[in-house]
């Protein structure tokens, strides 16, 4: 079985699982998301925000893939880009954090690690680019059923699936408590192993990774008569 993290794009946009595609629950104001979903296509407004992000800040998503296969997705972003950030109860973001907006990893992929992956791939990329922490709002109910007997699985990932993966309460609340994982402590030996390797070998020119080792004479002493 292959892995495979890649960075999310306007192409790989398109991989996302149909109801997160057409989602912009995170991207827009509840006003105006509400709006976009009664009179537009949701589906466009996510596009534009995924397209001015990449301009501005620069990859705002992950996705993960198994034997050729979209199995999950993570998306991020500093809370200034992401409007409802600011309506919950445990807001705001701390300001040295990028917001992990939501996590998800598609039903028969579930429980393989996948999202422990792509959070490890969202810690890289942020630490190269000096990021200190991330910090998410988590659903203490996800999935439990509510009055009207509905399954309660909105856009966030559970609180539980955060603090599995190292996350540590900052703001806690019955529902929607506010953690942060500090990238110092994100990633594994072997992630800072291949970070060093990366670094290394982005250092080298081509040529000098495809010259070949000439082997090293021995000195030799001109014989006197």
């Amino acid at each position: 079985m292959s892995r495979r993290l890649v960075s999310l794009t306007l192409d790989t946009l398109e991989d996302l699982p149909r109801s997160c595609r057409a989602c912009v629950f995170w991207e827009l104001d509840p006003v105006a998301a509400d709006r976009a979903c009664a009179n537009g296509d949701p589906g466009l407004e996510k596009e534009a925000w995924v397209s001015q992000t990449l301009l501005e800040w620069g990859s705002c998503g992950k996705l993960v893939y198994v034997d050729g296969m979209p199995a999950g997705f993570v998306m991020f972003a500093p809370p200034a880009y992401v409007p409802r950030s600011m309506a919950f109860p445990t807001s705001p973001v701390s300001p040295d954090a990028v917001l992990l907006m939501t996590a998800h990893v598609v039903q028969p992929f579930a429980d393989g690690g996948l999202g422990r992956m792509l959070v490890q791939g969202v810690a890289r990329d942020l630490t190269k680019r000096g990021v200190k922490a991330i910090e998410a709002f988590g659903d203490a109910k996800f999935g439990e059923v509510d009055e009207a007997g509905r399954n309660e699985r909105g856009c966030l990932a559970p609180a539980d699936f955060f603090t599995s993966i190292g996350f540590k309460t900052v703001r806690p609340h019955p529902r929607y408590p506010r953690l942060r994982l500090e990238l110092r402590t994100a990633l594994s030996w072997k992630s800072d192993v291949e970070y060093a390797l990366e670094k290394l070998l982005g250092s080298m020119s081509p040529e000098s990774l495809l010259r070949p080792v000439l082997p090293v004479r021995p000195a030799t002493r001109s014989m006197q008569p």
